[in-house]
């Protein structure tokens, strides 16, 4: 995984990590039914949602959320847990139109 970088690509290395991490819960079912319910969505509705920054920041809340999950996660993705709050900053802030200077 990249190092994440200030400027304009941040948010796109952040866009990929949280994808990996939508991935990641969705290849067991036991996550990916609990992730379904806290976020009223389908399974049908996941692709659709996956395009927009607000709802990939709220894959990496979710997974932030849930130590045993974050650590799992981070392990799976070989980045450091505090990495993933960071790409969560950045797709937060990219989604309120606040750059990084």
């Amino acid at each position: 995984m990249p190092k994440f970088k200030q400027g304009p690509l941040a948010a796109e290395v952040a866009e990929v990590l949280a994808i990996q991490a939508l991935g990641f819960v969705a290849q067991d079912e036991e996550r990916l039914g609990r992730f379904l319910a806290i976020t009223g969505l389908g399974p049908t509705e996941i692709r659709a949602a996956a395009r927009e920054r607000r709802f990939l920041a709220g894959v990496l809340d979710y997974v932030m959320g849930d130590e045993a999950l974050l650590v799992a996660f981070a392990g799976h993705a070989q980045v450091d847990p505090p990495t993933i709050a960071v790409a969560h900053r950045a797709l937060t802030e990219a989604g309120n139109g606040v750059s990084e200077t």
